[in-house]
């Protein structure tokens, strides 16, 4: 009996603990590294980050994250932002915000992308720093964008890194993939009448991983009594309820050129009219894969180096998981500085 007594008291105490943690929180802020808004295009914005003292290195970087989700993963917290790491190491860092497409974006296509909104945001970065060639540090699926993008303007990019990126679509190793290959992608796009919404894809994600959920619930119980585990619980769940929709044709194209004919690879993939050839991509080559990652196994990556003309390329392996490249202390610690260290060499 007084053990009853013993635990009804401690869940008593736990009550209260967590109304105090609540009560006293304050609004959760994420990507709260200053920038500047410094073009914009339909609903793009590039931005250039804030510096308090010149950049050190010669080459700017762009940072193009995924379509999907945004890039406030790469600066969720001041004590674990990749943007921030940047910056504090001495580059000049821009970033393509993608914003959120509505039903006016959905004929909107890879060609837009890559040969519009990139190319276009390339162009001003090297006017406005007056540089022939500029860095892209490339994320997901804007590592592929990335990547098509570097092969069909070499002349532009200095180096290229790319993270967790995927490129050889024929693995089955994760069941994104494997799920891919047998959809109907034209029903889908028409189904949601052009515009694919963020809920969706996010629910997809969830069906990955379905323990995830319980997971989430056991590290929310965990963490109430504690606001500096809560808050950072909130910020990773404020990013993931931010998911932009998905323009219609470009994810159409994407998912069926891609995922399921594998086009990039065989060499038979052309954006407005250009084909692109991977050994056309010939600048310095940083490959960042995660050994334990669900959404883009190492198997869609690694094949990469061996597909560039680049003769300078590197393979870097990554323990850990696909948001873990971003978010995790061994991120900040290990890769952030690896990836400036690289960079800085061939900044000349």
């Amino acid at each position: 009996m007084n053990n009853i007594f013993e635990e009804m008291g401690d869940v008593s105490r736990k009550l209260t603990k967590s109304y105090e943690t609540l009560n006293n929180m304050k609004a959760v802020e994420i990507a709260t590294t200053p920038k500047t808004a410094v073009y914009t295009e339909d609903k793009l914005t590039l931005y250039r980050y804030d510096r308090k003292t010149k950049a050190e290195f010669k080459t700017p970087i762009l940072v193009i994250y995924a379509l999907v989700n945004t890039y406030k993963m790469l600066d969720l917290q001041p004590d674990r932002s990749y943007i921030k790491n940047l910056l504090d190491n001495g580059f000049d860092v821009y970033l393509i915000d993608w914003g959120f497409p509505t039903k006016s974006d959905r004929y909107l296509n890879m060609d837009d992308y890559v040969n519009g909104y990139i190319n276009n945001c390339v162009d001003l970065i090297r006017k406005r720093d007056r540089v022939e060639k500029i860095n892209i540090l490339s994320i997901c699926q804007g590592g592929t964008l990335s990547v098509i993008y570097s092969a069909l303007y070499p002349n532009k990019i200095k180096n290229l890194v790319t993270h967790v990126t995927p490129v050889d679509f024929s693995t089955n190793d994760a069941l994104l993939f494997r799920w891919s290959k047998d959809m109907d992608f034209d029903k889908i796009v028409d189904g949601f009448d052009g515009l694919i919404p963020g809920d969706f894809l996010n629910q997809g994600f969830d069906m990955l991983k379905p323990m995830m959920k319980i997971q989430k619930q056991q590290t929310l119980a965990a963490s109430l009594e504690d606001e500096a585990k809560l808050t950072n619980f909130l910020r990773m769940e404020k990013w993931i309820s931010e998911s932009p929709a998905q323009a219609g044709e470009c994810f159409r194209e994407f998912m069926k050129d891609l995922y399921q004919k594998n086009k990039l690879v065989k060499g038979e993939l052309e954006v407005g009219g250009k084909k692109v050839s991977l050994k056309n991509l010939t600048s310095p080559l940083l490959n960042i894969y995660a050994t334990d990652d669900h959404l883009v196994p190492p198997a869609a990556t690694i094949p990469l180096n061996d597909l560039v003309g680049s003769k300078d390329k590197e393979l870097y392996s990554f323990k850990g998981g696909h948001i873990g490249v971003f978010v995790g202390g061994k991120s900040q610690k290990e890769l952030a500085p690896a990836v400036v260290s690289w960079l800085a060499k061939r900044d000349n």
